[in-house]
């Protein structure tokens, strides 16, 4: 029991339960007299796009490692050693370029920095267009330096190659057309997604996806982007929902479960293996898998529905 409010979560009364509304006597401390279940209808799930809906970071592993095979190839390079050179290269040459703040602001990762084409207006998608079609050319001519290879145009070929082979290997996470077809009969189905508006677009025009919809809020549309609460209140706002009838779908723990909280909208974490955070943010209910996300909403209808579904 707490005795205090530093020590007190309102709403929960422990972690496997629903939140709902508190009722409090003061007496010194923040006491808990009575708990009272307020069920609230869910009228729609947002979804996260990147390792949500469809593979992201292991589809750019995937990309780096068949680029490793043409350096091998054209260049003799060790493929191996190339990949981790590349993949330190990009992540520190991302870091230092100009547009580094813009890119955390809505996430935008190194990785899609090298293969975004970045269009649209404004000072900043100008300076990371600019700046991003000389970065991947510099982060592949950089790997093949570090094993002592010179190329006048290496770089730059291995760097269109990125490019066309990570939209060759895109994919859907497993499940993720089934669930949406599963779930569109009953939720409104809302996209809620950090990144650059035309390469998010492109990657829902690609996953054939699009169709299940209702609205998409991308955070390089609006400047703004997950965890920050505004951007949720924004699609809720789009599809006529509240923050309370809606669920949060995402991979990210810093991003999509945090801003859950930060908006006071349910959140399921999908924990992607290789991918997983480590963030205060706690999620609701916690899945491996999409396939899993029906169940939980349909607990969500009963007053005693898990809190956390731990995988």
């Amino acid at each position: 029991m707490p005795t205090g409010i530093s020590d007190w979560k309102p709403g929960r009364t422990s972690r496997n339960e629903p939140r709902s509304f508190d009722l409090w006597f003061l007496h010194g401390t923040a006491t808990p007299c009575l708990h009272l279940f307020i069920a609230v209808k869910k009228k729609a799930v947002f979804f996260d796009l990147d390792d949500t809906l469809v593979v992201d970071e292991v589809v750019s592993h995937e990309t780096l490692i068949e680029v490793g095979r043409q350096a091998l190839e054209h260049h003799g390079a060790e493929p191996e050693r190339f990949v981790r050179d590349a993949t330190e290269q990009a992540k520190t040459q991302w870091k230092a370029g100009p547009s580094h703040a813009y890119c955390r602001s809505i996430g935008i990762s190194a990785f899609e920095c090298l293969w975004g084409n970045f269009y649209g207006e404004g000072e900043d998608l100008t300076t990371l267009r600019e700046w991003s079609r000389t970065y991947r050319a510099r982060v592949f001519d950089a790997a093949l330096r570090l094993q002592m290879i010179e190329s006048a145009t290496g770089g730059q070929g291995l760097a269109e190659a990125f490019t066309t082979i990570r939209r060759r290997l895109q994919r859907l996470m497993p499940d993720a057309r089934e669930v949406l077809t599963r779930l569109s009969a009953d939720y409104a189905i809302g996209l809620l997604t950090n990144g650059a508006p035309d390469l998010q677009r492109e990657k829902i025009a690609a996953s054939g996806l699009g169709d299940f919809f209702q609205a998409v809020t991308i955070s390089g549309e609006y400047g703004i982007g997950k965890p920050r609460a505004e951007i949720f209140h924004r699609l809720a706002g789009s599809m006529k929902v509240e923050a309370a009838e809606a669920v949060m779908v995402g991979n990210s723990l810093e991003r999509d479960i945090a801003g859950a909280r930060n908006a006071e909208i349910t959140s399921i974490w999908i924990k992607v293996l290789g991918s997983e955070e480590t963030d205060e943010a706690e999620p609701d209910f916690t899945i491996t898998g999409l396939s899993e996300i029906p169940e939980i909403l349909a607990s969500l209808e009963t007053k005693d529905a898990p809190r956390e579904n731990a995988a």
